[in-house]
Order: C-alpha cells, then structure tokens, then sequence
C-alpha cells in the first residue's frame, strides 16, 4: 500500500497547472493551501475548488507577491500553520516574458530572476526546514522542455527553468538523508491564459491540458517507484520530444 500525503502547498494556484493541480490533490483528499498575487482570483480559485468537495476547512489562500522574495518566508509560516505538517509544496508560479534577447529590459530581468529563481529558493527552503523534522516530504517543480530546448524568444525564461531543474537534480541528493524527495516536470505548450496571452494563435490541438499536468505532479506525490526523485518527466503531446531523464541515466 503506497504512502499517501495529506497536505499540499502550491503556488500560482488560482488559475492554469495551479488550480488544476489544487482541484486534483483536493479531490484525492488533500487538505491544500494555494497562493498567488490576486486575492479575487484566489477566492473564485477557492469557491471552485469547494463545488468540487465542500470542505472548506481544508482549502485556504494566501496573498503572496512572488517579485517581493521575502515574503516567500511569511507564506510558508502561515500555510504551515493552516496546514500543520507540510508533505507537498508545488513549485509552479512562473513569469515568462516573450523578448528577443536584445530587447529585455532590467524590470523584465528583475521580476523574472525574482519570481522564478528567488522565490523558489526562499519558498522551497523555508518549507525544506519544515520538512526535516517531519520525517520528509515531496518537493515537486515545474519546469518546462524549453530548459532543454529553448526557443528565440524565451532565452530567459528557458534559463530559469534550466535552474530549477538543476536545483531539483541536487536536492534529490541532498534530500535522501531527511527522506525529502525532489521531482521536475517538463510541459510543452499548455493550454492555460499564460499561454494564449503569449501565443494567441498557438493551435490547440497541440497542447496538454493543465490537468494532464496535475495528473504527473499527483503521481510524483504518490508513486515514487514510477516516479523517482531527481528525475525530470516531460509532458506532451509530440511522442519522444524528451524522454524522462533519471538519476541513474
């Protein structure tokens, strides 16, 4: 019988892989804290999620601007005390500017390295110290197949995930004393507002779903053995654009 987690933080989780990964975790029993930057976003995200199971009493959000890195530490301690032991925390929240390489601005430079770069940092490790004398946890990041496979245009945002994944990688190492396991998921084009703003007139039929993604990140929870840690799972569908990458590889 495999180990189940009970609780869940994820960020950007108003909208996109976000909420669709909240609505599966809640749905599988979950007791979930979400955040974002918009709290009416954050409450339509809430309102959802209890029309699914109405136990509003598992389900809280948190007002948390992912540019300003320091309040990475203030989220953690109030999902923490919501929530009590922290067994997941979902990496999602992402910034990715469309910019040829000349063209990226300081502010576009600053708010990208803060939301992507930094706020992981202080987020997964305020909830790294939480996870050590609770016996262990799932760290799960979403990075992207841009990190491997770049395109014009996203240089910048490929960087940051290609960062991600690389922290993934060393934690998965560091992890295995204190029973922390580290996991990263690759998505191609996502249907998600993200990327209709970006590329309006991407076809549809070239996407995943963002709940194709929430179904990776729950088995990456859940299924160890299928999913082990250190290792980056691509999502799309485009056969063989990326095969899964293990430690062991």
């Amino acid at each position: 019988m495999k180990n189940r987690a009970s609780t869940a933080i994820i960020t950007g989780g108003s909208s996109g892989i976000g909420l669709a990964t909240a609505a599966l975790f809640f749905q599988n029993g979950y007791r979930v804290a979400i955040c974002g930057r918009d709290s009416g976003k954050l409450n339509a995200a809430k309102r959802e999620l209890l029309a699914l199971d109405d136990r509003p009493g598992d389900i809280a959000y948190f007002v948390a601007d992912l540019t300003a890195p320091q309040t990475m530490a203030d989220f953690a301690k109030s999902a923490s005390d919501f929530l009590g032991t922290i067994d997941v925390l979902v990496n999602n929240a992402a910034v990715a500017p469309l910019e040829k390489f000349e063209s990226i601005s300081i502010d576009q430079f600053e708010s990208l390295i803060n939301v992507n770069v930094k706020s992981n940092f202080h987020l997964t490790q305020a909830i790294w110290k939480l996870m050590i004398p609770s016996g262990g946890g799932t760290i799960v990041n979403i990075s992207s197949l841009s990190a491997v496979d770049p395109f014009p245009g996203f240089s910048l945002y490929g960087a940051s995930k290609a960062w991600l994944d690389l922290m993934t990688l060393a934690l998965s190492a560091e992890g295995q004393t204190h029973k922390i396991r580290v996991c990263s998921i690759r998505p191609g084009a996502v249907e998600t507002p993200l990327l209709r703003n970006l590329f309006p007139d991407f076809p549809a039929d070239q996407c995943v779903s963002p709940q194709q993604v929430a179904a990776i990140v729950l088995g990456c929870a859940e299924d160890p053995q299928k999913y082990p840690s250190g290792s980056f799972f691509p999502v799309t569908n485009q056969p063989n654009v990326v095969k899964t990458i293990s430690p062991h590889q």
